[in-house]
């Protein structure tokens, strides 16, 4: 299957300019100016086959907004190939741009005086789609982001999931076969959070449309996403499937334990690490290897009421790699 999606050594680097404080430090740059060179992104490679959907993780500024808008087009690369579709994106072919879009999840599209149905309509015209096309996407849409009632509603007055909703219908409604999403769960509770991953998640499968997340919830990357790339400091540190990443920077698991009744914590001190203990609850972190061995001592040598082994969750791995990088 051939990449819908190649990228090769991208590099994207800007001109910061410095300036000394006070005012000897405005008049130093009246003669002269000084800069320092800032790389969003250095050296990445990687390529996406048609309906994946790929986890883009990392802290702020890592650069996973930077790449987005390079495969968007929306930036021009210091260097590097950039191939989408088998167009150059920041060409902005008409052609291209009719087939990707660009969800950010603190921007919006929608006209905040207008009925979201209004927007619908404008970009119905903008890429020229048919009007029975249209019709069939946008009930298709509305019915599964679950908003008929709140279309014809001013955006001005919908809830930020209700926007966020129209948003996403508003940026679907050319079936794109591309799909960039930034934060698009970003500040939304918990209920609403699980309901945008729900939907993305059936478009993905209905459609086949590839789709690229960057998102601060671990939860969706868990939720949506089997591969996942790991960036940090413009820098792309892990490449693959979710569960080898987990794999490969976890050598712990963690055992919590209810006791039947109190104990002491230097009793249990000697079986791992203790993250918690709050009676009748302690949680130990263990050695992969040993979690069956400790497991069965655990319950030999105390009244226990219940007993769970689990992973070490994703945001811990995650940062576990970026500190273990920096070093």
């Amino acid at each position: 299957m051939s990449s819908i999606i190649q990228v090769n050594n991208l590099f994207k680097t800007y001109k910061i300019y410095k300036k000394d404080p006070g005012f000897m430090g405005s008049l130093k740059a009246l003669v002269k100016r000084r800069y320092e060179e800032l790389h969003a992104v250095k050296d990445i490679s990687f390529s996406i086959d048609p309906g994946e959907l790929v986890g883009f993780i990392g802290p702020n500024g890592a650069g996973k907004t930077t790449t987005l808008k390079c495969l968007s087009g929306l930036l021009y690369p210091s260097s590097g190939k950039v191939s989408v579709l088998g167009f150059t994106p920041f060409e902005r072919k008409s052609a291209f741009l009719k087939q990707i879009s660009l969800v950010m999840g603190q921007k919006n599209q929608l006209w905040w005086d207008l009925p979201a149905i209004d927007t619908f309509l404008l970009n119905k015209e903008i890429y020229e789609i048919p009007p029975m096309q249209y019709k069939k996407t946008l009930d298709d849409l509305v019915n599964l982001l679950d908003v008929e009632e709140v279309i014809n509603n001013q955006v001005r007055k919908l809830s930020l999931g209700q926007r966020m909703k129209c948003e996403l219908i508003a940026a679907l409604l050319h079936s794109p076969k591309i799909l960039f999403l930034d934060e698009p769960t970003i500040g939304l509770d918990v209920v609403m959070q699980k309901k945008l991953r729900d939907f993305i998640k059936e478009y993905n499968y209905k459609y086949g449309s590839t789709i690229i997340l960057t998102s601060h919830y671990m939860e969706d990357v868990r939720q949506l996403c089997r591969r996942v790339l790991v960036i940090d400091h413009g820098t792309l540190l892990f490449d693959g499937k979710l569960q080898d990443l987990i794999k490969e920077y976890t050598q712990y698991k963690l055992i919590t334990v209810v006791f039947e009744k109190d104990i002491e914590r230097k009793d249990i001190s000697k079986f791992g690490e203790i993250k918690e203990f709050e009676l009748p609850r302690a949680v130990l972190s263990v050695k992969r290897e040993e979690s069956n061995a400790i497991t069965s001592r655990l319950l030999a040598d105390f009244p226990i009421a219940d007993l769970n082994i689990e992973e070490i969750g994703i945001e811990d791995i995650v940062r576990d790699i970026f500190i273990k990088k920096r070093r």
